[in-house]
């Protein structure tokens, strides 16, 4: 009787490490399935987020464009209005630098520094 209940204390500890092994299988495979449920969550939330981004950027960018063109329009403007004042009074101003670069008039100074 022994003998028999040696061989059946064997077979529960079979049994026993068996259900362990399968219940570590199922530990692992819940793990890596929640590991990829997660991944395809913090994926999806990634999307969600960048598609949220793009949609504020459009909005708030177009009128960064339009300040822009306009500041553009604006400096185009100024120096058009710098060129022509150029063309029309570049001639005169050269001609007064001229005049006074090359028309030197001496003078003694009154007082000499001792």
């Amino acid at each position: 009787m022994s003998a028999q209940n040696s061989a059946g204390i064997q077979t529960l500890l079979d049994a026993e490490r068996e259900a362990q092994k399968i219940v570590q299988q199922d530990r692992t495979k819940r793990i890596r399935d929640a590991k990829s449920e997660a991944q395809k969550e913090i994926e999806d939330y990634k999307k969600q987020k960048e598609e949220e981004y793009k949609k504020f950027e459009g909005e708030h960018s177009s009128g960064f464009k339009a300040a822009e063109e306009e500041s553009n329009k604006e400096a185009d403007v100024k120096l058009q209005e710098i060129k022509d004042a150029g063309k029309k009074q570049g001639d005169e101003v050269v001609e007064g630098l001229i005049r006074v670069t090359t028309d030197v008039k001496p003078q003694v100074p009154e007082k000499i520094a001792a």
